[in-house]
């Protein structure tokens, strides 16, 4: 269970992302006795010139530096998904999550892994809701006064807000 934290001890934070070879969106929630409130938020770009080794090398570099400047105590991450039409683009969004799941290991952070449809059921209510219907919930559950912009980190940030409620609603 998430847990607000006691005043001596580290707060519990929730680090969300977006995977994505051109851009990773990244979002730290971090839970209180008011609930989740948004800690910071960002995109990772790749540099789409640069050799895919490279470019997987700058998600991992960009992801290490926030989850060694927010400590997050969890990573929730979307689970790659393939459209048939699309199927080079799961290869590529694959290629991101290797290196978004190595950087999580090598600081021995859980990750817990959801699908899109579960995402959107835990905080619309509908596994099949519009892009515009999960940002008003970001936007309500966040207690924001304008919805989240850009979508990487709307979409990271729906991620973490979809693992604490899965964790709060298990407790």
């Amino acid at each position: 269970m998430i847990e607000p934290a006691a005043s001596s001890q580290l707060p519990v934070r929730v680090l969300g992302v977006d995977p994505g070879l051109n851009r990773t969106g990244y979002a730290v929630l971090e839970i209180g006795s008011r609930g989740p409130k948004l800690r910071e938020g960002g995109v990772i770009n790749s540099t789409p010139k640069f050799a895919l080794a490279e470019r997987v090398r700058e998600i991992s570099t960009g992801l290490r530096e926030v989850i060694t400047e927010y400590a997050p105590s969890v990573m929730a991450i979307e689970q790659v998904f393939s459209h048939v039409a699309h199927p080079k683009t799961a290869i590529l969004m694959a290629h991101a999550r290797g290196v978004i799941l190595l950087a999580a290991a090598d600081q021995k952070i859980p990750v817990v892994h959801y699908t899109p449809r579960q995402i959107k059921k835990l905080l619309t209510g509908s596994g099949r809701a519009t892009k515009e219907q999960v940002q008003h919930a970001i936007q309500h559950e966040l207690r924001m006064t304008k919805l989240l912009e850009p979508n990487d980190v709307a979409d990271a940030s729906a991620v973490a807000l979809c693992h604490f409620h899965s964790v709060r609603t298990l407790a």
